[in-house]
């Protein structure tokens, strides 16, 4: 008996990946601005003359008397909001997706020692109603005290939260008494799909209610430029050493801060954001012609197919990508500020290669 072998002949890769926005290069004015503040010396930990910008642009950009805490990464951010909205004996309710719970190596955990309530989410959300079903162990010398509440904007699953749904959640939560915080890591990508607007960024975080928002840019187009936003009656809870002790202050504050005078000096940050998304979007009308994929219209900057193997490992070997839900044979495909119509040309060629 013969056995046949078929091989597959793929085209050139395309130059940038589709595996994360995190794999993205740098934009060249995010470089300049770095390099603006390289030029002289700058006093530490916030004392420079572009952190008091940064400050003042988010503000601006609020529409309220915001704290900001620069700090290195996404996880950081997370852990230094949380950290500032709880207090002791609480719990943080989020959804079975969440960063917090899947993809930061127990860092809530370890760090804050608070226990993390997951729920089950389909779409990514978190619904008011399990707000509600959490608070019935309030009062409860047995079981830990649901105090923070934590979403993500846009979710892990490229879903979006409405406005109306974010108020809902903030009015629920805080009929409770809980706070409300948002992993914004990629909120840019959300602002961009729902309006690319100022107004529809306030009005998805604190004019929500929102307490807290971790306010992403390293996914899109910076250099480890993250930062926690805290909501005026937040301030004072002893942020600034909680800043420290987390261990998420950044002595050269100054390169940070810089990029973000630049983001917020002409809503860069969303501009960018708008290119990622719009790339995604050309993806998914490109191979929305494989059915076998069975994908689903992004809203924002990533898409999840289906690709059975040995398609699946051909194509990640060929130009890498992850895997998202293995029991499902589910990928994800993820777009970036940068990702050009030639990338996107190249990386279809690919798939009809290995789909046939």
């Amino acid at each position: 008996m013969t056995t046949t072998i078929i091989v597959v002949s793929m085209p050139a890769p395309p130059q940038r990946l589709f595996a994360s926005d995190n794999a993205s290069g740098i934009h060249p004015d995010y470089l300049g601005a770095i390099a603006q503040a390289n030029v002289s010396h700058e006093l530490a930990y916030g004392d420079d003359r572009f952190t008091p910008l940064a400050v003042r642009g988010f503000s601006q950009l609020a529409d309220c008397d915001v704290d900001v805490l620069f700090t290195f990464g996404g996880t950081g951010s997370n852990i230094l909001a949380l950290a500032i909205l709880l207090d002791r004996a609480e719990s943080v309710l989020c959804t079975e997706w969440s960063h917090i719970a899947v993809d930061e190596t127990g860092a809530p955990e370890r760090i804050l020692g608070v226990k993390l309530q997951t729920v089950v989410s389909p779409d990514g959300k978190l619904r008011p109603e399990q707000i509600e079903s959490a608070a019935h162990a309030l009062g409860s010398i047995h079981h830990a005290q649901p105090g923070v509440v934590s979403i993500s904007q846009p979710t892990e699953l490229g879903t979006l939260y409405t406005v109306a749904e974010i108020e809902a959640i903030c009015q629920t939560a805080h009929q409770y008494g809980m706070r409300v915080h948002v992993d914004g890591a990629r909120i840019a990508n959300a602002v961009a799909a729902m309006g690319a607007t100022r107004d529809v960024f306030r009005a998805m975080t604190f004019a929500a209610g929102i307490d807290a928002l971790s306010f992403g840019g390293t996914k899109n187009a910076m250099l480890n430029a993250e930062a926690v936003l805290i909501a005026p009656q937040y301030r004072g809870r002893h942020a600034q050493y909680l800043h420290k002790q987390v261990t998420q202050l950044p002595s050269k504050m100054r390169f940070t801060s810089a990029q973000y005078v630049r983001a917020l000096s002409d809503d860069l940050w969303i501009s960018t954001a708008t290119a990622a998304n719009s790339s995604a979007q050309i993806l998914f009308e490109k191979t929305k012609r494989f059915e076998s994929l069975r994908i689903d219209k992004p809203a924002v900057n990533s898409l999840f197919p289906i690709i059975l193997d040995p398609a699946k490992t051909k194509l990640q070997e060929w130009s890498f990508f992850w895997d998202w839900n293995i029991d499902q044979n589910q990928v994800r495909w993820m777009t970036s500020w940068d990702t050009s119509p030639t990338d996107i040309d190249a990386f279809v060629a690919g798939v009809a290669a290995v789909l046939g």
